[in-house]
């Protein structure tokens, strides 16, 4: 019998873990014009599903800037299998875009906003002594191959005063995150306006470790938080480079970060040593990369 009633499919929530290689690709949010991972993926969702939800990154990973493991997450009417989107998208993704996981996730789940801690990660290879010995090009794409030979304990040091809740002002970009602050403040989320609100952050680990690559000694950074502002990793690493060639002091970490003053702290270190390494949500949302190659 026709009752005259119309069931309309109500919408389900993806979520997507990504690896990435940021090298060719205009950072992650969408532009005219220019290849982004954002664009690519509503691309390829479209052609999929003829859906053309604007997937919502964990983060805006900035051009050039790799991924291990980034999160999106976006609503389809299409009723598709999980493990047939991943397919799916990986055969329509460029090489440089893998989706390592697709699942549909309780409603309301957003990347960015229910993220609980990330972890970048940033890659130096250290200036060799042995004359000759130069940088892989088939490795220069995901290191910064640094000029000069580094302290690295000088380097631990700096990178121990991060430690703990601190205002990040003197390491943000020269306008930190300010789509992030306008839209909280018009959500009512803050106090005061858009542009008063400091770079507050809390920071669970920061690490440098030493490894072997057959190019020589890489230093690799791990820092852990709940959050970061544009160009925050890449400034602080700029930072503690200074410090590890020794144009800086690893003891001046605490007068720079009192500064509130970008020109206080040291250059920005180049997007190709940077990952995304892994984001945490709630029990059972985490995603981590499935390796660190």
């Amino acid at each position: 019998m026709n009752t005259g009633l119309t069931i309309e499919r109500r919408p389900r929530t993806w979520k997507l873990t990504l690896s990435y290689d940021g090298t060719d690709f205009h950072g992650w949010q969408v532009q005219p014009s220019v290849p982004t991972i954002q664009g690519t993926l509503q691309e390829a969702l479209q052609r999929i599903t003829g859906e053309a939800p604007l997937p919502q990154g964990s983060g805006r990973t900035d051009a050039g800037v790799h991924a291990l493991a980034q999160v999106a997450s976006f609503e389809l009417l299409a009723s598709i299998p999980e493990e047939n989107l991943q397919r799916a998208l990986n055969r329509t993704l460029p090489d440089a875009i893998r989706v390592l996981s697709a699942e549909v996730v309780r409603d309301g789940f957003h990347a960015r906003h229910d993220a609980r801690a990330k972890t970048y990660e940033y890659r130096i290879l250290q200036a060799q002594r042995k004359m000759g010995v130069v940088c892989s090009p088939f490795l220069t794409r995901y290191m910064y191959a640094c000029p000069w030979t580094l302290n690295a304990d000088a380097m631990q040091r700096a990178a121990d005063y991060f430690l703990g809740e601190h205002d990040f002002v003197s390491f943000a970009a020269t306008d930190p995150d300010l789509a992030t602050r306008e839209e909280a403040a018009s959500a009512g989320r803050l106090g005061g306006t858009a542009t008063s609100l400091p770079a507050i952050r809390t920071i669970f680990k920061s690490q440098w470790d030493r490894q072997s690559c057959e190019a020589g000694e890489l230093l690799v950074y791990r820092v852990r938080g709940n959050g970061f502002v544009h160009h925050m990793v890449r400034n602080l690493v700029g930072t503690m480079v200074e410090v590890g060639r020794g144009a800086q002091q690893a003891d001046a970490v605490p007068a720079i970060l009192d500064a509130c003053n970008r020109a206080a702290a040291g250059p920005t270190a180049p997007a190709r040593g940077l990952f995304l390494h892994s984001v945490e949500y709630d029990a059972g949302e985490t995603a981590a990369p499935v390796a660190t190659a």
